[in-house]
């Protein structure tokens, strides 16, 4: 493990900011780290507004989107919400769908199906809307990539406006509106929404025209928030805006369908943590296990009764879905051992048995065991399709872009992509991978890397610091949880493995002259001579509390030692 420290800013500027803020140092350096260098910016960093947000008519045919959906009530037609089967796609087709028919009747909703369709617009998809006289298709979190597909659809007389957050190709389909901010020519201010943020932001266009206003609209940012939360995309900005509001209406007043996803746990008070760990995977697990549109039934659900109903089915999807992946990626740990494949810079495994539902959850599986760019390839129809994962600061879509010319097709970030190949080229596609990687690669981040925001003194660990600390939520890509370090530690003795096998640390840990303070560090067993040793020794951490027969007490979750 790699412990990278970042750099300290200078002290004039922490001072500056120290004290237009009226914080101590320590603050006003993580409040640099993260770009907040004045008053104004740390308000709107720690109470952000939703007029903040931009004005959607910035985006690219956004007034041809609203005009089209406009022509399309006004002339009575049937319109078709389509959506991705995971946790983005099928928010946004709830959010999509639920608004237009809050005035509009004529909506009709359509998840492909991940076995037989695959991923985004699907050709059967667009049969369907022509077999249901949908002549309007709203694609949400797909569809940048959709060429033949949106050809194929306007020669039956159907109309395709896509609202989209993936990279664009060369060539873009022809589609009546397209609406994805990283388009080259976009002049939107914020490239880093989801799929669901940028079907928010269309409509807030509709309910501009409307007369309503971003309050009006609140109730829908419970699932704008999940979406965020699952596709890891960056907590800054317009997003940073609309997890904190969405946290809100998820904790107070959540649609009946995520009100009855918190009813199963024992969670009162949820963070983004929680909706990654809790809310997002029983969201995406009806379409891993058996199909998305029981996700998007769930979350447009209005009787609580039915919705405890639909989501103690996804809880059994789930159930099921954690036994397989934990399954399949023993399988995949044999395959890579027996292939003599464990010291190579990337990880790329193959069954056709494998269920194409977890195969992306058993790419960030392998990462953990093998820290490289990593792809589980499992049989779709008469293709393969895999799941891609990679390690942080490598460009995982580039390095499929140079081996493009043994794929059929690809699409999604730096950090997670999908992609489909014919079988006899997946030999050629395995070696080409490794050399793409293996020459663009550098080599430092084959190894897991800790970025340290801070060095601290066990003294500045405080109720006061942890109160501050809070409000830097909500936590995510942009905004980590902070994290410091600390030197010359030792353990009071109480120091022990706990849970199974004794895989995780607890410990109590002091500075001379300083009070100790509880640690926890999850499978970090290993560690334990380390701690129970004489020498003094470091530690990486963030600062979390426990809460114990009614006590809150301050605890170090422990990320490394040394």
């Amino acid at each position: 493990m790699r412990w990278t420290v970042k750099p300290k800013p200078t002290q004039e500027n922490i001072d500056n900011l120290s004290k237009a803020l009226g914080v101590d140092d320590l603050i006003a350096q993580l409040l640099i780290q993260r770009g907040i260098t004045n008053y104004d910016e740390a308000k709107a960093f720690f109470r952000p507004e939703l007029n903040q947000l931009h004005d959607p008519f910035l985006m690219k045919d956004m007034h041809k989107a609203v005009e089209r959906i406009g022509q399309a009530m006004t002339n009575h037609e049937n319109i078709l919400v389509y959506g991705d089967y995971d946790v983005d796609g099928t928010t946004s087709v709830a959010l999509m769908s639920s608004y237009l028919m809050e005035t509009y009747p004529q909506v009709a909703t359509y998840i492909p199906d991940r076995y037989l369709e695959g991923y985004g617009i699907s050709f059967q998809g667009i049969d369907f809307a022509a077999d249901n006289d949908i002549s309007l298709i709203i694609a949400l979190d797909c569809g940048i990539k959709a060429i033949d597909q949106i050809k194929y659809a306007k020669a039956k007389g159907i109309e395709v406006i896509v609202c989209d957050h993936h990279r664009p190709g060369n060539i873009l389909p022809d589609a009546v509106a397209i609406l994805d901010p990283k388009q080259k020519d976009c002049e939107y201010p914020y490239k880093e929404l989801c799929g669901c943020g940028v079907g928010f932001k269309l409509i807030q266009a509709l309910a501009s025209k409307r007369g309503k206003t971003i309050d009006d609209l609140i109730l829908y940012l419970d699932l704008v928030a999940t979406a965020i939360a699952a596709d890891i995309v960056p907590i800054t900005g317009e997003n940073r805006a609309l997890a904190y509001y969405g946290l809100m209406v998820i904790n107070e007043n959540p649609r009946t369908g995520i009100k009855a996803l918190i009813d199963q746990t024992k969670k009162r008070v949820l963070t983004i943590t929680d909706v990654v760990f809790i809310i997002a995977p029983r969201i995406n697990a009806a379409g891993r296990m058996k199909h998305g549109q029981h996700a998007v039934t769930l979350l447009t659900e209005t009787d609580f009764a039915q919705a405890q109903q639909f989501a103690s089915e996804i809880e059994l999807f789930n159930t099921e879905r954690r036994s397989l992946d934990q399954e399949i990626t023993q399988e995949a740990l044999v395959q890579i051992q027996e292939n003599q494949e464990e010291d190579k810079f990337t990880s790329v495994v193959y069954n056709e048995n494998w269920h194409k539902g977890v195969i992306g959850i058993v790419a960030s599986r392998l990462t953990e065991t093998y820290y490289r760019p990593t792809l589980v390839f499992t049989k779709s129809g008469d293709k393969l399709a895999a799941s891609a994962r990679s390690v942080k600061g490598f460009d995982i879509y580039n390095a499929l872009e140079g081996c493009s010319d043994c794929l059929e097709q690809f699409g999604g970030h730096m950090y997670a992509a999908g992609l489909t190949l014919l079988e006899e080229q997946y030999e050629a596609f395995k070696t080409q991978f490794e050399k793409v990687v293996s020459e663009t690669i550098d080599p430092k981040l084959l190894k897991p890397e800790i970025s340290v925001d801070a060095k601290i003194s066990m003294y500045q660990i405080t109720p006061k610091l942890m109160r501050i600390l809070k409000q830097f939520a909500p936590f995510g890509p942009g905004n980590m949880t902070p994290i410091f370090m600390a030197e010359g530690l030792k353990d009071t003795g109480y120091a022990r493995g706990v849970g199974e096998g004794e895989k995780h640390l607890k410990c109590s840990l002091y500075q001379p002259g300083c009070n100790p303070i509880g640690g926890i560090g999850f499978n970090l067993g290993d560690k334990l001579d380390i701690v129970k040793g004489i020498k003094p020794f470091d530690a990486v951490f963030s600062l979390d509390e426990n809460e114990w027969n009614g006590t809150v007490s301050l605890q170090l979750k422990l990320r490394d030692i040394r």
